[in-house]
């Protein structure tokens, strides 16, 4: 291999060229998708928002926040597409945060599927409160889990020198 970083395959760099932009494309077309895919769920809710008014304020505001957390959802994906496509690598930071929407978001629906079942015979309120449990406890590995990427992203790299050393350079 020659010592400037080229490499000797004549194919090598179009095809990486190629593939570069193949991904790029890729990546484009999923964040697209993914940007549609909030604005319709966010027209959803509003159109469901307002039909729904008539048969009682909770069962619509409860149905809108179902979108909407949805929506967010599908806004830290696309934070997380365009973060890929930016840094050349794959950011966990977006996606920690989709996980922590989405436990939110269940654990909302079982509290107020809970209610409704508060006082009745059966299992299914003790069921709802394990599965608030549960998510409670998602919540709280994922945000571990992010406090833990965001320090090691704090962190200087391997290749890089210890704040306040000099590098020598060569002024000839």
């Amino acid at each position: 291999m020659p010592s400037d970083g080229t490499t000797r395959e004549p194919l090598a760099r179009p095809a990486d060229r190629a593939l570069n932009v193949a991904e790029n494309a890729v990546y484009a077309l999923a964040g697209g998708l993914l940007a549609a895919g909030a604005l319709v769920v966010l027209a959803a809710a509003a159109y469901r928002l307002a039909l729904d008014l008539d048969d009682g304020v909770k069962s619509a505001i409860t149905e809108a926040l179902d979108g909407l957390l949805l929506v967010f959802i599908l806004l830290e994906l696309l934070a997380a597409v365009r973060a890929t496509i930016t840094e050349r690598r794959l950011v966990a930071e977006p996606f920690l945060v989709a996980g922590i929407i989405a436990a939110i978001k269940e654990i909302i629906v079982f509290a107020l599927e809970a209610q409704e079942d508060r006082g009745t015979a059966g299992t299914a309120f003790d069921d709802a409160m394990t599965a608030i449990g549960v998510l409670g406890g998602v919540v709280l590995l994922l945000a571990v889990a992010m406090f833990l990427v965001r320090r090691k992203e704090r962190e200087p790299r391997e290749e890089d020198p210890p704040p306040g050393t000099a590098t020598s350079v060569n002024t000839s």
